[in-house]
């Protein structure tokens, strides 16, 4: 789920942002880092980017020839999420639908479980509508359900997963629900 990963990136400072004073060259190379690591968002091969944890490295500036910008070789280590099949996570459903609900977890947020993939479940329509079983349990909006990830695929133009899980397993299920909240 979260990777630990160490990358290297390089870093863009305009002329204008060039100074002769070091701390703030790299003042300037560690804002352009995280402006370009936020806006990166995701990889497929990586996952979905959350956090630089240390600056590594800054090798030496090259001058960029008709521009006048330095390009900075840099290595960080940052934090990163990826969901991978067969892996147990928790997540908090936002819609329900008659033939299944989506749920987010952390920055995914197109998590699908069909209502094949929630053994006896049933659905309840309605206002807010659910899904219950015979002891009453319920999957509804808000509700946290562990679930077992069944696949993901990267969407390339969204930069971003989706996946597919299911109950089908041990202890999977809602993990907390309007009832046990009262």
């Amino acid at each position: 789920m979260f990777l630990k990963v160490q990358l290297p990136w390089n870093v863009i400072i305009p002329a204008e942002c060039l100074d002769a004073k070091g701390l703030m060259l790299q003042r300037q190379i560690i804002i352009r880092l995280l402006e370009a690591f936020s806006s990166k968002k995701a990889t497929q091969e990586l996952g979905y980017f959350l956090a630089v944890t240390t600056l590594e490295n800054i090798g030496e500036g090259k001058v960029r020839q008709h521009t006048g910008d330095v390009l900075f070789p840099v290595v960080f280590s940052c934090l990163t999420f990826k969901l991978y099949r067969g892996e147990i996570l928790n997540g908090v459903v936002h819609k329900v639908l008659k033939h299944g609900v989506f749920l987010r977890c952390g920055p995914v947020e197109n998590i699908y479980m069909s209502c094949q993939k929630m053994p006896d479940y049933r659905y309840v329509p309605g206002e807010n509508p659910l899904f219950m079983n015979e002891k009453m349990s319920k999957i509804e909006k808000d509700v946290v359900v562990r679930c077992i990830v069944m696949g993901t695929k990267w969407i390339e133009a969204e930069r971003e997963f989706q996946a597919l899980v299911s109950l089908e397993g041990d202890d999977l299920g809602p993990v907390s629900d309007e009832a046990s909240l009262h």
